[in-house]
């Protein structure tokens, strides 16, 4: 393991709360690397910043009308075009609480971080419906495994 802690960002918008519970179920996997500096944002208050300081990023949303919540398009739209300078080639994972089936959020988010550009390195997390301990450690399991993969240098 390198010496220099690794940055991990958690970018999220909840409305409802689910996605807040899963942030915080991402949010304790990646506590339990020790070489992890960990920062959450909600979508509102995240900026470009925030994305140079990363060296890896989990965003979560819930899908509303078959897409990303608006939250999480505003956090793209403004910082899409001052991202472009950094080129932040870094990678990133996604978490979605869905009343569908989540695949639109997941698409439109995957297509506009082709852009960044971003790499996506683990399947999103797609939790359908009510909150549920298996979606707890389904999502603490993707938390973990970005911090440890980052604390590694894999990515």
């Amino acid at each position: 393991m390198s010496s220099a802690k690794k940055n991990l960002l958690i970018i999220y918008h909840s409305q409802s709360g689910n996605t807040e519970l899963l942030s915080q179920a991402v949010a304790k996997g990646v506590r339990l690397e020790d070489d992890i500096e960990l920062r959450i944002k909600l979508a509102y208050e995240a900026d470009t910043r925030d994305l140079q300081w990363a060296d890896g990023v989990l965003f979560g949303t819930p899908e509303n009308l078959g897409y990303m919540s608006g939250a999480l398009k505003d956090f793209f739209d403004r910082t899409y075009y001052p991202a472009q300078p950094s080129q932040l080639s870094i990678p990133y994972g996604l978490f979605i609480s869905a009343g569908n089936d989540g695949s639109g959020a997941v698409r439109e988010i995957d297509r506009i971080l082709l852009g960044y550009p971003m790499k996506k390195v683990a399947d999103p997390i797609i939790v359908k419906g009510d909150i549920t301990p298996a979606a707890l450690a389904q999502c603490k399991e993707l938390g973990q495994t970005m911090a440890a993969a980052l604390a590694m240098g894999i990515f």
